[in-house]
């Protein structure tokens, strides 16, 4: 089977780990430190902190906004069920927001649409790494938190995705372009905030009473001080571990997924059942994380694909449509999208002759 998402991992993430097993330390210590410090360096961030999950990062960015109880925050519909499960969690109201149908992003104009009275914030994704139109939507004068799960190598007039709004994360899950196998990350604008942050990782704990010794001989370090009620999100080493490695491999993983999107823009370009994504603007740099395409009969070509050993899906369901978020006015985008499109097999492991099938399986059963 060709899967349809993936991340590479070999040797040098494998000796990273080992070096984790023979030191005895899994859990938080020198290397989620020296992760974060790798991550702000890329990506040339003032501060990076390093979660467990990019769904735990999504839950504390709205944390940190202190949104009075009760808040609208405004959300793409065609986005993972994460960002609204953030909203939710954090005692909010998430109300979303139609998105443009070339770039799968949110625009300036869909997100002035659903805005209100008690619109708290609003989060932007910038989908499949195609930056999000982001100047125009802060100057709308309300907290921005990107979600910039799919944008880790992705910038806007040379700034990083996630470095311009209030809060961005980052995800480095198991099919990311930069996996940890689990992990996330969020930076932050406000120093403050970033410092709070540090402390609801740790279950509110400001420092742990082995760091607090180090400055008070005579206290007992089995004590320590909360400053929040807060969960748990502390990364481990060993995922930090795999990080450090991908982090060395980036530029060519980046190179192959590139390669991969190149491919198909150029099978696809002339095929006229076939709607291409976006490709980045010239001041934008695109992550290339997913290849999304438009198609008539959709579920009859992913499921002769699916026949022929062809993994494709559909990234996302338009959360609106989920009964559980109760009733939303109708995003003619997405709910068009939820129809036609289709997300192809793009990763650093497919060879040169799985993106051939690929094509080949595609333009014969569209044509």
């Amino acid at each position: 089977m060709i899967s349809v998402f993936g991340s590479h991992v070999g040797p040098d993430e494998l000796r990273e780990v080992e070096q984790c097993i023979d030191a005895q330390w899994l859990g938080q210590g020198a290397r989620c430190a020296a992760f974060e410090e790798g991550i702000r360096a890329r990506l040339g961030l003032d501060n990076f902190l390093f979660v467990d999950s990019g769904s735990n990062a999504l839950f504390m960015a709205v944390e940190l906004l202190e949104l009075p109880p009760g808040s609208e925050v405004i959300v793409p519909t065609f986005t993972w069920v994460a960002c609204a499960q953030a909203v939710l969690l954090a005692g909010h109201r998430p109300v979303f927001c139609d998105v443009d149908p070339d770039t799968q992003n949110a625009t300036v104009d869909t997100i002035r649409d659903r805005m209100t009275s008690k619109t708290g914030a609003i989060m932007v994704v910038h989908y499949a790494g195609k930056p999000v139109d982001l100047e125009p939507i802060l100057a709308l004068g309300l907290p921005v938190i990107e979600d910039a799960a799919h944008a880790i190598d992705s910038r806007q007039g040379g700034v990083a995705c996630g470095a311009r709004g209030d809060v961005g994360i980052y995800s480095f899950d198991a099919v990311k372009n930069l996996t940890t196998g689990l992990g996330g990350g969020l930076t932050v604008r406000d120093a403050a905030r970033a410092e709070r942050a540090k402390k609801l990782r740790y279950c509110g704990i400001g420092k742990s009473g082995f760091q607090a010794v180090s400055t008070d001989p005579n206290r007992r370090w089995w004590e320590y001080d909360i400053s929040d009620v807060f969960i748990r999100m502390v990364p481990a080493d060993v995922n930090a571990a795999i990080g450090l490695a991908q982090l060395k491999r980036l530029d060519d993983l980046q190179a192959r997924r590139r390669a991969i999107w190149e491919r198909y823009q150029a099978a696809f370009s002339s095929v006229d059942a076939i709607r291409t994504p976006v490709d980045a603007a010239a001041d934008e740099r695109h992550s290339y994380f997913t290849y999304f395409i438009r198609i008539p009969e959709r579920d009859r070509v992913a499921r002769a694909l699916l026949d022929q050993e062809i993994y494709t899906t559909l990234r996302f369901h338009p959360l609106h449509l989920n009964a559980k978020y109760g009733a939303s006015a109708p995003l003619p985008n997405a709910e068009a999208l939820n129809e036609c499109g289709l997300n192809i097999p793009l990763h650093p492991r497919l060879s040169d002759d799985d993106v051939e099938q690929v094509i080949d399986a595609i333009v014969a059963l569209v044509r």
